[in-house]
């Protein structure tokens, strides 16, 4: 894992965001999804009433691990271990157990293998599940990895499910919640 570590400014919520790990680039800006991945989901979010600072200012936003875990020989990013996840849990365990968290939306397959199995993404994105994390009962929405390398959001049947992903948050009462009144 390389340095520093990055995490969100504190936001008492009831939605709690979850990424995977930070990018090459967030360490310098101090913020998670603060380059291009971060501009696809904050325009994911922009189609449900909110702006990128009003989902910083709303949303706990937390990862599975907390330091960019360096690229790997191909030159994409690498995965992080089992031992640098399980290193971090702590974290996260700590996080959901003070925030209690209505909503969690688990972003990525490594993200959402913290809850759900993940073998094809068609198979679990655009639907809704009741679940257990670290003793705490909450509804899990999970969303595609906003990355540009990834193409999966970007044709069907990514496109639908993701739609129907983002219908479902935006129905969501832990949502609704912190909108902004219109």
């Amino acid at each position: 894992m390389v340095g520093p570590v990055v995490c969100c400014q504190p936001v008492m919520s009831k939605v709690m965001l979850i990424g995977q790990a930070p990018g090459g680039k967030e360490g310098q800006f101090g913020k998670p999804f603060a380059w291009t991945a971060g501009k696809t989901l904050f325009g994911w979010f922009g189609r449900l009433g909110l702006n990128e600072e009003q989902v910083r200012q709303r949303v706990y936003i937390a990862a599975v691990c907390r330091c960019f875990p360096g690229k790997q020989a191909s030159g994409g990013d690498r995965v992080p271990s089992p031992a640098e996840i399980d290193h971090c849990s702590t974290w996260l365990r700590a996080e959901i157990e003070l925030l209690r968290p209505h909503l969690l939306i688990p972003v990525g397959k490594l993200a959402i293998r913290q809850w759900l199995k993940a073998d094809k993404l068609s198979a679990i994105i655009g639907e809704q599940y009741r679940i257990e994390a670290y003793g705490h009962a909450a509804d899990l929405i999970p969303l595609p990895h906003p990355s540009g390398a990834s193409t999966w959001h970007r044709t069907e049947p990514g496109i639908g499910l993701l739609t129907k992903a983002l219908a479902a948050i935006e129905r969501h009462p832990a949502w609704q919640a912190i909108r902004p009144n219109d």
